[in-house]
């Protein structure tokens, strides 16, 4: 009886996992497609080639724009390692007044809303000259409340013992993070830099004001922009760029998914 369950919840899982996976099958088929097929309806067809992906990398600037959104979400999950984490050290090690207020104040803008902060930081980056630039796309997340939180939570993991025996050898606070700390907490880490890299690599909202030309417009905005121009009649040119901007989500996922479970329970973050 008990094989019986368990062959029955196994092939459930397989049933939910087909019908989530339905949509993104349904894509790739169709980027394999021709357009006329696409328009027509005719997703039974056979008549599949890679000629959809070799017009979208030579007839569209998606190279570019997956180009732009790697640099922008790189640079931002660096800032986030170096500020998050030495804030993070800050409130989990050391001692200094209004210490649980401020990480309190951390925590209150969490609630804030992203659409909330839009005005001023678009006004800020105006101010400075950043506007279609990466720095203006990148240097207003250099920090993050949930990144300073998920790292304070890791690095309180840390045994005393270390600790003291850190004391002991005379290693300062920076080399106690650098040597200690970080290996120590290193899944939360790999967790936290997938976690940021996914959400900027997909970000729309913040590029779409600040860019204005396809040499800083990051793939989400791009794609949004070909909808304007003459490929939009092409449905498989579009299904393809769609495709090659999901690769590489799909890839870090694929590689990092071992990580995120660990990371997550380790950073004091239930899921």
């Amino acid at each position: 009886m008990t094989r019986v369950k368990r062959s029955v919840h196994y092939m459930l899982l397989i049933l939910i996992a087909l019908l989530m996976m339905a949509p993104l099958l349904l894509g790739i088929w169709a980027s394999l497609l021709p357009t006329t097929d696409i328009v027509a309806g005719h997703f039974a067809s056979l008549n599949i080639s890679l000629t959809n992906y070799v017009n979208a990398i030579k007839t569209t600037p998606v190279v570019l724009y997956m180009w732009n959104s790697l640099v922008m979400s790189t640079l931002i999950m660096l800032g986030q390692f170096v500020f998050c984490t030495l804030a993070a050290y800050a409130f989990a090690f050391l001692q200094f007044r209004f210490k649980n207020g401020l990480f309190f104040a951390f925590l209150i803008t969490m609630m804030l809303p992203f659409e909330a902060q839009i005005i001023p930081n678009f006004q800020t980056v105006r101010a400075l000259g950043w506007l279609d630039s990466y720095p203006g796309l990148t240097i207003p997340f250099f920090t993050s409340a949930f990144g300073v939180f998920m790292l304070r939570q890791a690095f309180l993991q840390v045994p005393n013992e270390l600790k003291e025996y850190s004391d002991l050898i005379g290693l300062g606070r920076l080399q106690f993070l650098w040597r200690i700390v970080l290996p120590y907490s290193r899944s939360t880490l790999i967790t936290f830099g997938l976690y940021t890299f996914l959400t900027h690599w997909n970000q729309y909202l913040w590029p779409l004001i600040t860019t204005f030309s396809d040499a800083h417009r990051p793939t989400q905005v791009g794609l949004k922009q070909l909808q304007a121009e003459d490929t939009f009649s092409n449905w498989g040119v579009i299904m393809a760029t769609a495709i090659l901007v999901l690769l590489p989500t799909l890839l870090i996922l694929i590689v990092g998914q071992r990580y995120f479970r660990k990371g997550l329970n380790a950073g004091g973050v239930k899921g």
